[in-house]
């Protein structure tokens, strides 16, 4: 009994420190994509494309969605050619 009852508390304390690290990462890829636009070679559709990808990762991360966030942020320095 004690034995499972450490394990769900160490699994949990793993998750929470997991969303932690995503919800740090978040305004460093936003700082990210906000240095890249002035500079990048896109067409209209695909800059509007960045830009949305770019507010739904900001309002994900707001929401608590970090991985969410990570993953729009994720496509648009992508569309940008960021790494």
């Amino acid at each position: 009994m004690k034995r499972s009852s450490l394990a769900i508390a160490l699994a949990a304390s793993l998750a929470m420190a997991s969303g932690a690290a995503l919800a740090g990462s978040c305004p460093k890829e936003m700082k990210a994509i906000d240095a890249a636009l002035p500079a990048a070679k896109l067409d209209a559709a695909k800059m509007s494309e960045v830009k949305k990808l770019r507010a739904e990762g900001e309002a994900d991360h707001k929401a608590g969605k970090h991985a969410d966030s990570m993953a729009a942020l994720g496509k648009a320095k992508a569309m940008l050619g960021i790494k």
